[in-house]
Protein backbone atom coordinates (compact mmCIF):
# COMPACT_ATOMS: atom_id res chain seq x y z
CA UNK A 1 0.00 0.00 0.00
CA UNK A 2 3.20 2.44 0.43
CA UNK A 3 4.21 2.24 -3.26
CA UNK A 4 0.45 3.51 -4.37
CA UNK A 5 1.32 6.93 -1.51
CA UNK A 6 2.95 8.80 -4.46
CA UNK A 7 1.07 7.94 -7.55
CA UNK A 8 -1.95 8.92 -5.31
CA UNK A 9 -0.51 12.21 -3.68
CA UNK A 10 0.33 13.29 -7.41
CA UNK A 11 -2.87 12.44 -9.10
CA UNK A 12 -4.34 14.65 -6.49
CA UNK A 13 -2.41 17.79 -7.20
CA UNK A 14 -2.73 17.46 -10.97
CA UNK A 15 -6.49 16.76 -10.63
CA UNK A 16 -6.87 19.68 -8.40
CA UNK A 17 -4.49 22.09 -10.58
CA UNK A 18 -6.89 20.54 -13.50
CA UNK A 19 -10.07 22.25 -11.29
CA UNK A 20 -7.90 25.03 -11.44
CA UNK A 21 -7.35 25.72 -14.56
CA UNK A 22 -11.20 24.89 -15.93
CA UNK A 23 -12.73 26.82 -13.11
CA UNK A 24 -10.66 29.62 -14.06
CA UNK A 25 -11.33 29.01 -18.11
CA UNK A 26 -15.00 28.95 -17.21
CA UNK A 27 -16.06 31.13 -14.26
CA UNK A 28 -17.20 34.56 -14.80
CA UNK A 29 -14.92 37.33 -13.21
CA UNK A 30 -15.48 38.69 -10.03
CA UNK A 31 -16.27 42.05 -9.65
CA UNK A 32 -14.91 42.62 -6.43
CA UNK A 33 -16.36 46.77 -6.74
CA UNK A 34 -19.73 45.23 -5.92
CA UNK A 35 -18.71 43.24 -3.56
CA UNK A 36 -19.40 43.75 0.24
CA UNK A 37 -16.81 44.51 2.45
CA UNK A 38 -15.91 41.55 4.51
CA UNK A 39 -17.24 43.24 7.91
CA UNK A 40 -20.18 44.36 6.41
CA UNK A 41 -21.25 41.03 5.81
CA UNK A 42 -24.21 39.15 7.57
CA UNK A 43 -27.84 40.10 8.09
CA UNK A 44 -28.33 43.25 8.94
CA UNK A 45 -30.02 43.05 12.25
CA UNK A 46 -28.88 44.01 15.36
CA UNK A 47 -28.06 41.09 17.62
CA UNK A 48 -30.35 40.68 20.82
CA UNK A 49 -29.45 39.07 23.88
CA UNK A 50 -28.03 39.85 27.93
CA UNK A 51 -24.64 39.85 26.95
CA UNK A 52 -21.95 41.82 25.77
CA UNK A 53 -22.44 41.33 22.28
CA UNK A 54 -25.82 43.09 22.24
CA UNK A 55 -25.84 47.03 21.20
CA UNK A 56 -26.57 49.87 23.66
CA UNK A 57 -30.18 51.35 23.72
Amino acid sequence: MAHLKKPRILLFWLALGAFFIWDWQHAAPVNLRLESAIFALGSGQAPSGGHCASFGK
